[in-house]
Parts: C-alpha cells; structure tokens; sequence
C-alpha cells in the first residue's frame, strides 16, 4: 500500500514538474489567413488575377481544410472573391467602394482610438508609447517594413485596448482593404513620413490617455487618407 502511495506520489510530482505553456496554440487557419491576407495587402496576388485553391495552398505552404476556412474569411473581409464552379478572384481596387469604406472606417475608428485612450491599462499605456517612437523612427529613416509592422501593431492594441467586440468586428472588416490600398498608393507617391508621423500622433495621444486629443489624431488621419484616395481618382479612369 505504501510502495503504491509513493509510486503516485511519484507520479504526480513528475506531472507537476513538467513544463506548463501558457501560450495558446495558434492555429494553422491563422496562419494561413496573415499569410495569404500578407499577399493580397502587399499586392502579390495582384488585383484582378484569379488563383485556385490549389495555388494557395502552395503558397502558404499549408493544406486545403485551413486555406479553405482562411478563404473564407478574406472573403468577408472583400479581399478574396469565391464565384462557384468559377473559382477564386483578388477583386480590383474600386475607388467608390475605397470612399464608402472610409466614410464608416472615420466613425468607427474614431471611437475605437478614443475608448482605447479611456481603458488602456499601464502595460498597454506604455506599448503605445513605444509605438509612438517606433513610427516616429520609421518616418526618419523612410523604413517601410518597420512603419507597416507598427502599423500592424497599432492597430491590434487599439482594437484590445478598446474593449469593444462589436467595434473590434466592424474594424476588422476593413483593415486589409486599407492596407492594400495604402500600400498601391505608396508605390506611387512615397508618402511613408507623411502617414508615419500621423499615426505616431495617434499613438502619442492614446499613450496619454487623451481621449479628446485621440479622437482628433484619428479624424486627420483620415482626412489625409481621403485625399489620397481621392486624388487617385485619375489612377483608376
């Protein structure tokens, strides 16, 4: 009976001191969603082409069943186009639907930066500090790759700091079309210290819990975002 304690015992002992992860699994459909939703944004699959599935999955380097659930997503977010027995198409860039996006992007993004500047907690107070000085950077140095991974990051503490789901769904529907508008429009104009210095003054304002001054950092944003949009107007004719 004691050898049968101790074994337990024993047993329990080598359970506990095992090591325990307490970072969620991410799933392959994630992966296979940033990596694909990468590709549209950053214009690798070209607005216009059609791919099959079999063509993303071989670039995500992932199966079928989480390319799928992935596809399926982008297309709600307007980044894939699935027509049946057509197959799949990158939608082109539409100035009009660009336009419409921004009219309710303003709304919603405005109270996404103004709640996140009343609930952000110190951790997240702190990270939007940093991020001010990482955009601040990039506009200095004209890096591209560290403008859009802050870009990236801002837009994800926004969304947590918020703690709004129902605003955190409605932005997510359209951060990719943006990206992948900014990002055709960047080729062109080279506008990267311009945009970076505009978000670093959102996250400067959140970072100091200023609702008000946030809520305006987010409407100039905007406006210069529309008048890019609109001044592409002759790209697009």
């Amino acid at each position: 009976m004691a050898s049968n304690n101790a074994s337990n015992l024993q047993s329990n002992q080598d359970l506990v001191s095992e090591p325990v992860s307490l970072q969620p699994k991410v799933k392959l459909t994630d992966i296979a969603y940033q990596k694909l939703e990468q590709a549209i944004t950053m214009l690798v699959l070209e607005p216009g082409c059609s791919v099959s599935e079999q063509q993303l999955c071989e670039l995500t380097e992932i199966g079928r069943t989480p390319v799928r659930e992935a596809v399926q997503r982008l297309a709600r977010e307007h980044l894939i186009i699935v027509l049946p027995q057509r197959g799949l198409f990158i939608p082109e860039i539409n100035i009009r639907k660009q336009l419409k996006l921004l009219e309710a992007r303003r709304e919603v993004e405005r109270l996404v930066c103004r709640m996140s500047a009343k609930r952000c907690t110190d951790q997240e107070q702190l990270a939007f500090v940093q991020l001010h000085q990482q955009f601040k950077e990039s506009a200095r140095l004209a890096d591209v790759d560290q403008f859009l991974k802050a870009d990236r990051m801002l837009n994800e503490l926004t969304l947590k700091a918020a703690r709004n789901e129902f605003a955190e769904g409605a932005m997510r529907l359209m951060h990719g079309l943006s990206r992948r508008f900014w990002y055709f429009y960047f080729k062109k104009s080279n506008d990267l210290e311009t945009m970076a210095l505009l978000h670093a003054n959102v996250a400067e304002a959140i970072g100091q819990r200023d609702a008000d001054r946030a809520a305006q950092a987010s409407d100039k944003l905007l406006d210069y975002i529309e008048f890019y949009t609109k001044e592409s107007v002759s790209d697009f004719m």
